[in-house]
């Protein structure tokens, strides 16, 4: 077990207080995170703002060239960051069909390298005799990070690699409940960057909120609830902070009766359960035609019972425990609820009997909007299978919600597939997959699901501020 410390202008920095790390499958601590103070953060912004001054005036091509450089050595790190994101998060190191831990970093490479190959050249917006108008992007300033628990380093890459790839600096604040990972990935990138770019602080609480209303910040990006994200939103307004902020979600996915249950089964059954449901995107409600319903639920079912749910440093696990008991408490609320309203459990439904916060994969029939379980986000292993007749009914059903963050139409015919995709009131539209992002497509989240986008050259331009310069002739 590990004591950290936080990084700040690129030197170590001892905290009077830890706080303890817990493994949820074995609720035995494997580390000791720095409990930093508000006058740690004014430090760590202090650094970020002189930093700005030398690290907006490097070349676009020098910057690429250390995020690449950044990439390499998470790469060498590759095993020890798995060890790390498993023991603090669950997730197994490989898992269901590959999404596990390995995925995780093996992903944050991939996207650190994809982001570093993107640029935001100056646009000529008007060339003639009047005049000459040219559009530059300028970075921010000093970024504020504020990372969740469920993909803890990945979820930091996608935060902190495009605010320095457009001349930002950063100050990281990961969950409390999954900081280890990120802090070492903070030491790693401060081998390659100069001091002051990159500092991380950590506490149990506090320095989140500290964050948002922080003069010294520019811009707030954040992941994480909605509630916490009106939060986020509220604080950042004293001094109008620029914001990303992807939140919840409540997915929907939508099966036509012309699939082929055996062969979209198994895909279903991956975005619905990939890290134990613990994803924003995840599909959290899935809408079913009548005529291929109990074909569907025993697929399903099948899947889910086949599944091996465990510690996940051991060998052949696909799903881990849920990563807290506020988290694990929740799904067996939402459970008992719905046991109560009459649903129909084709598996799982109790809390494993084990150390740890463990619960099956669980799949509940014969249910319907109007219940907890459809109408919030679980965020866990638990899936509602909701039976439709007519799909305009669904489509209104699936936009019935606060939330906006993706949804799905499952089809082999792609045309009426596309058409219907287009109906949702979501931020991406998925057909015949869900929850599959990439670090060249946008992503944000529409309604409480969110404001702005990450990914791409449009995720890249939030990360700066636009400048017209027109020159009469």
């Amino acid at each position: 077990m590990r004591q950290f410390d936080l990084i700040i202008d690129g030197k170590k920095i001892s905290t009077a207080r830890h706080f303890d790390v817990i493994n949820p499958a074995t609720l035995e601590v494997v580390g000791k995170c720095p409990n930093a103070e508000t006058s740690h953060l004014d430090q760590a912004v202090e650094a970020a703002q002189r930093a700005f001054v030398q690290w907006c005036a490097v070349s676009d091509a020098e910057r690429a060239r250390k995020m690449h450089e950044i990439a390499d050595a998470l790469e060498r790190n590759m095993d020890e960051l798995m060890q790390l994101l498993t023991m603090e998060m669950g997730k197994p190191l490989v898992g269901y069909q590959g999404i596990g831990s390995g995925l995780e970093v093996g992903g944050s490479v991939a996207w650190t390298r994809a982001t570093a190959a993107m640029t935001l050249p100056v646009q000529v917006v008007q060339d003639d005799n009047d005049a000459f108008i040219e559009l530059h992007h300028k970075p921010l300033g000093v970024v504020g990070s504020i990372t969740p628990w469920n993909w803890p380093l990945m979820i930091a890459i996608w935060h902190v690699i495009p605010a320095l790839r457009t001349g930002n600096t950063v100050v990281i604040k990961p969950s409390s409940m999954t900081p280890l990972a990120t802090l070492r990935f903070v030491e790693i990138a401060n081998e390659i960057l100069p001091p002051g770019v990159l500092n991380i602080v950590t506490a149990d609480s506090g320095i989140g909120s500290a964050m948002a209303k922080h003069p010294g910040i520019r811009k707030i990006v954040f992941t994480g609830s909605a509630a916490t994200g009106k939060q986020v939103m509220k604080n950042a307004s004293g001094n109008i902070k620029r914001l990303t902020l992807e939140l919840g979600g409540n997915d929907a996915g939508i099966v036509l009766p012309d699939v082929t249950v055996a062969e979209v089964a198994p895909h279903i059954f991956a975005a619905a359960f990939n890290n134990n449901g613990q994803t924003c995107a995840a599909l959290k409600r899935l809408y079913v035609h009548e005529d291929i319903y109990e074909q569907m639920c025993t697929a399903l079912a099948d899947i889910a019972r086949s599944v091996v749910t465990g510690n996940g440093l051991e060998a052949g696990v696909d799903l881990g425990p849920l990563q807290n008991k506020q988290q694990l408490d929740l799904v067996m609320e939402l459970a008992d609820d719905t046991r109560k309203a009459g649903g129909r459990f084709l598996c799982g439904g109790k809390r494993m009997e084990r150390v740890g916060f463990f619960y099956p994969a669980t799949l509940v029939a014969d249910v319907s909007d109007g219940i907890r379980l459809v109408d919030e986000e679980q965020f866990g292993p638990i899936l509602p299978i909701i039976k439709y007749s007519d799909v305009d009914d669904a489509i209104r059903r699936a936009n019935d919600s606060c939330f906006g963050l993706g949804g799905s139409i499952w089809s082999r015919d792609i045309q009426k597939a596309k058409a219907l995709a287009l109906r949702l009131d979501c931020g991406t539209a998925w057909i015949n997959t869900h929850s599959t992002i990439q670090p060249n497509a946008p992503f944000g989240g529409v309604k409480e699901s969110g404001v702005g986008v990450e990914f791409g050259l449009e995720g890249l331009a939030e990360y700066t501020s636009m400048q017209t310069v027109k020159i009469v002739k």
